[in-house]
């Protein structure tokens, strides 16, 4: 029977243990009666709840019963007296009847109970309150007896609803829980066989229940319930009586159930884990395996441009944003076995560690597969990138060598020629580098069919490699074109710049020619005091027409190459309408200069020799100093002479230029005219007194 049935007759008090022991260790019962009618029924119902609390043991001692008749009338003491025969009669060994103040009829009452006493089977004293101490000590009766054990029967009653409800939930829950842990023995036996589920929870939380149990256990262990800070200290009642061997036993019984229990949970946890670890693991290597491969199967191509090879390479990011969350799921896949794997069984291990396997080998895989296929479209555009711009230089190259060449000097020339040459470099060391990258490609495209999940990649593998083989031969092609372009344009070039050069060395010549002119008009102007000088003077104006002559026939042979040259390019040279004309014009200036030159030292040589002949001749040679015809001949050649220095130079065009200054002519004829009075005068010396006739 369970005190939550019968609560409400509990709480009337109709009897109570209050924990007190007789002189024999029996436990005390106490019935008290109140002035208002007592139930019997609930009565005898109060008595069977409590007689049922103690042990065997407990009951084999006996129950002293103290019934408080003070507020109660005879008859029903007596009906209750009388009851405790059908309800305790072998446990009940005193009945100690608490007579009222006012006297009952001690004839009737004594007689009645003497007379009952074989047939009841227990003996039955009438008693005062004050006299309760001769049958029991006072430490084991409660206040309303005089005695000093304290006892609350709320406090009472409140743990003993604890009590039952904890007996009730903890045995409920022993059961709960040793079903589910021989459930699960068996379950971990056939487990690899078929699926059983063992995912039973409990009706009730076991840490609560267990909670609860230490709470009770605590407050059964308490020196008193709910005394009064002063009241005097109580003893507690026996261990069967408060409950605690049951408690303490049915805790343990929980702990240990409770412990196979954490451990199922666990192994179930992990089991469960594991389950949603390979069943994870299975639809990432399912998906990578499957539309993930199927995704790389389909992208072979690396494009024909830079933009072709830009649009797959945005295709391949987002084939790589879709596997990047895949990878996501791998990476805490992984580190969620790797955990397992720290604290796991090692049943476990194997299963784990093959899991564990498989998932970095398909992961692995598929990310070398997409690195791969980065890397090659990174190659390719890097190659299609080279190549466009080694087709932009030759382009420019091209456009170069197509427009005609009309520079206005060599220097422009040389400039242009240097230009050409480095774009043509350029253009080598583009083709360079478009061959590695395409060797590179070549060689990344060669490693592809390792890549290709079975599928037979020679076809665009073939059309990858003809396109490249292609993009390279068609750049080799054009760059041949354009050196055979350059070699013709560097050799016009050279042409052209040797063209300049002769033109300007021509009109150089014209220029030294033209110095040399100036230089013979201005500085050649001595004709020497004597003929030995004038000799010496002539010898150098030779040679000074063999540099002249050496400069014309240079600039005529320079000229010359221009004719040529112009032929070759089939241009019109500079020169051939102006330096030509001023050379020739410059060379018969100088010519008919030089020979005035060369007429006049010739003349003096002739003077200075004559006369120098007769200045020196003695008067023992009569034959020459009679020679009339000589001295006449000096005067002629001296005359002739001073008349020429007088005379300028005129030039085909009508030009007129003299020998030096004026003043220097002067000085020249000047000597001229005193040599020819040392001549008259000797003259005069020689043959008559008569005065000279040469003309001052």
């Amino acid at each position: 029977m369970d005190a939550t049935v019968i609560l409400p007759i509990l709480k009337k008090k109709l009897a109570f243990l209050s924990g007190g022991k007789d002189r024999r260790s029996g436990l005390i019962l106490t019935i008290p009666l109140c002035l208002e009618q007592t139930n019997m029924d609930e009565l005898s119902v109060t008595l069977d709840y409590l007689l049922s609390i103690p042990s065997e043991k407990c009951k084999a001692r006996g129950f002293t019963v103290i019934v408080d008749g003070r507020k109660s009338q005879w008859n029903v003491v007596k009906t209750v007296v009388l009851m405790l025969q059908n309800v305790v009669p072998a446990e009940v060994s005193l009945v100690c009847v608490v007579k009222p103040d006012e006297f009952w009829d001690k004839k009737v009452t004594h007689f009645c109970f003497w007379k009952e006493k074989d047939r009841l089977g227990f003996e039955v004293i009438l008693v005062s309150a004050n006299k309760l101490t001769r049958y029991i000590e006072p430490c084991q009766l409660t206040e309303d007896f005089g005695g000093s054990l304290a006892y609350d029967h709320m406090d009472w009653l409140n743990k003993r609803l604890a009590f039952e409800k904890f007996t009730k939930e903890s045995t409920s829950l022993l059961d709960e829980l040793a079903l589910i842990n021989s459930g699960s023995d068996k379950g971990n036996q056939q487990e690899k066989e078929r699926s059983i589920d063992l995912n039973f929870i409990p009706s009730v939380d076991p840490e609560t229940v267990l909670q609860t149990g230490h709470e009770l256990l605590s407050e059964l262990q308490q020196r008193r319930f709910n005394g009064s800070d002063g009241g005097v200290s109580w003893s507690p009642m026996d261990d069967e009586l408060l409950a605690q061997p049951q408690v303490m036993k049915l805790l343990d019984s929980l702990r240990e159930q409770y412990t196979r229990y954490q451990e199922v949970c666990r192994q179930r946890s992990k089991r469960t884990q594991l389950e949603e670890i390979q069943q994870k693991v299975m639809q990432v290597v399912n998906w990578l395996e499957g539309p993930g491969s199927e995704q790389l199967r389909t992208q072979w191509g690396i494009g024909d441009s830079i933009r072709a090879s830009q649009a797959l390479q945005q295709k391949h990011e987002e084939i790589e944003s879709q596997h990047s969350e895949w990878f996501a799921v791998y990476v805490e896949l992984n580190q969620q076995i790797a955990a397992l794997l720290n604290a796991g069984d090692e049943e476990d291990l194997v299963e784990l560690k093959a899991l564990q396997q498989q998932l970095s080998d398909v992961c692995y895989r598929q990310a070398s597969q997409l690195e791969f296929r980065q890397n090659l479209l990174q190659a390719a555009l890097e190659f299609h990138g080279v190549a466009q711009d080694l087709s932009q230089q030759l382009d420019g190259l091209l456009g170069m060598l197509c427009v005609d060449v009309a520079p206005a000097d060599g220097a422009s020339i040389q400039q242009t020629l240097k230009l050409l040459e480095e774009k043509l470099k350029s253009v080598d060391l583009g083709l360079q580098g478009l061959r590695e990258k395409g060797q590179s490609l070549l060689d990344q495209i060669s490693n592809q069919a390792s890549w290709a999940y079975g599928k037979d990649v020679t076809t665009e593998n073939k059309e990858n490699v003809d396109h490249i083989q292609g993009v390279m031969d068609d750049m080799q092609l054009r760059k041949q074109r354009c050196e055979d372009m350059v070699d013709v344009r560097r050799l016009k070039m050279l042409q052209m710049v040797q063209l300049f050069k002769c033109e300007e060395d021509a009109a150089q010549a014209v220029e030294w020619l033209s110095e040399l002119l100036d230089a013979l008009l201005k500085t050649h102007i001595r004709l020497g005091d004597d003929a030995q000088e004038t000799k010496i003077l002539l010898e150098k104006h030779r040679k000074f027409v063999d540099v002249a002559q050496s400069t014309y026939d240079y600039g005529r042979q320079l000229l010359q190459a221009t004719v040529v040259l112009c032929q070759s390019l089939r241009c019109t040279s500079r020169s051939s309408g102006d330096t030509l004309p001023k050379l020739n014009r410059v060379w018969k200036q100088f010519t008919i200069t030089s020979e005035e030159r060369v007429t006049r030292l010739e003349m003096a040589v002739a003077f200075h020799s004559m006369a120098g002949k007769v200045l020196q001749e003695c008067p023992d040679q009569p034959e020459s100093i009679n020679d009339e015809e000589q001295f006449d001949e000096i005067e002629s050649i001296g005359k002739s002479l001073l008349d020429r220095l007088t005379v300028p130079i005129i030039y085909p065009d009508g030009s007129e230029q003299y020998f030096g200054s004026p003043s220097d002519m002067a000085s020249t004829a000047e000597h001229i005219r005193e040599k020819l009075k040392l001549v008259c005068l000797k003259k005069q010396q020689l043959r008559q007194p008569d005065v000279c006739t040469t003309e001052s």
